[in-house]
């Protein structure tokens, strides 16, 4: 029997936390998540807002704080807050990609520095960031570092060395304050050293396996989607995972792959209107986005540099967008809404709107050019 798209469609909002909010504490969550896009720093917290039951964001302050949970440059080069369990294994399957975005980059080859050069920063790095150290401080010490190694071959200060190291070194954004513990000036801190580092090979066998954990059942393209490795290191893993993986059949036959014994809901599952934030891992974490975001939406939802918009969750798709404006939460409906849903998604703004009150009461202010953009749709302002 074949899996239907809208069976897949209720695996990803059960596995996600998003049939109904689940009475977790958040490094719990966060693993079961998988990992949570955190190139905003809002969107990790409304995330879990959206996920667990009685959430308080100073549980994940503390979270960050105690370094239960870290925020890092990984899946498909951007910053994910994923648990300090996952972190090393994540982080030594996606290396090599790391490496190559920066390393092979023409700005870093035409900088005069060599791969060779980075890598020998490395370890002097690593030993100043045991404790925290601000954007200026690590520039300065690496430039003190290649004055020493280069000497007059190094000319004038080279600025890319850091922005290589930052994004594939063992570093963990460190919190700095603010209402989301990450400010626009960042800090840095490096991994714990001393859990051992798993061989590539497992690396990335872990990684595919929590990936179907949190996204499956689904396809190569979609693992690759979501990490950038490439499909024949990606087939490896799976076939080397032995009865970790196994085999399913989708939609007109497609080849998906889960965990075994991996939560698969009824296709009538009642699915409750959610709020989602920016970026949120479900519409990012496919090749076939289909399975949340309708086609005709994508480019609507997705815009061309990148931006992925805060959206409107009805029945388990994506139905519109929502932005915060004075006297509550704009939403913008791209196909006509039941009165109850428009009631449901009323009752989500009003506890979004108590959320935001202590914290950031117009997040994602300096996104709000979009909505000029969307074409004519239906607005309702949904009062706090």
């Amino acid at each position: 029997m074949s899996l239907t798209a809208r069976q897949l469609n209720r695996a990803t909002l059960g596995r996600q936390l998003l049939l109904d909010r689940a009475p977790l504490a958040v490094v719990d969550a966060i693993r079961r998540v998988v990992a949570l896009q955190a190139q905003e720093a809002a969107s990790p917290y409304l995330a879990i807002w959206n996920r667990i039951a009685r959430f308080d964001p100073v549980d994940l302050d503390a979270a960050f704080a105690d370094r239960s949970v870290v925020k890092a440059s990984l899946m498909r080069i951007t910053l994910h807050a994923v648990s300090a369990e996952d972190y090393l294994p994540f982080h030594e399957a996606m290396v090599s990609i790391l490496r190559a975005s920066r390393l092979g980059d023409g700005r870093f080859t035409g900088s005069g520095l060599s791969t060779a050069d980075a890598d020998a920063l490395i370890p002097d790095l690593l030993e100043f960031a045991a404790e925290p150290r601000s954007k200026a401080e690590i520039e300065a010490r690496l430039g003190s570092q290649l004055r020493m190694r280069l000497g007059s071959r190094l000319g004038a200060p080279n600025p890319w060395a850091w922005w290589a190291l930052r994004t594939f070194a063992r570093l963990h954004h460190a919190p700095t304050g603010g209402p989301w513990s990450f400010g626009s000036r960042p800090s840095f801190v490096a991994a714990d050293a001393r859990p051992p580092v798993p061989a590539p090979g497992e690396a990335v066998r872990h990684l595919v396996r929590r990936y179907l954990d949190g996204f499956g059942p689904a396809s190569i393209r979609d693992i690759g989607q979501f990490t950038l490795i490439r499909v024949p290191v990606i087939r490896q893993a799976i076939a080397e995972s032995g009865d970790d993986v196994v085999a399913l059949e989708g939609p007109s036959g497609s080849e998906l792959y889960d965990v075994p014994g991996g939560l698969l809901p009824p296709e009538d599952a009642l699915a409750q209107p959610r709020l989602m934030p920016m970026w949120d891992s479900v519409l990012l974490a496919y090749a076939d986005r289909s399975r949340l975001l309708p086609p005709e939406f994508r480019r609507l939802v997705i815009r061309q540099n990148g931006d992925v918009l805060p959206t409107l969750l009805v029945d388990g798709f994506v139905a519109g967008v929502w932005r915060p404006v004075d006297r509550g939460i704009e939403a913008t409906a791209f196909h006509p809404l039941t009165a109850d849903v428009w009631r449901g998604l009323a009752a989500e703004a009003a506890r979004l709107v108590e959320f935001l009150a202590d914290r950031d009461p117009s997040v994602y202010r300096r996104y709000g050019h979009w909505w000029s953009r969307l074409p004519e749709a239906e607005v309702r302002l949904l009062p706090g």
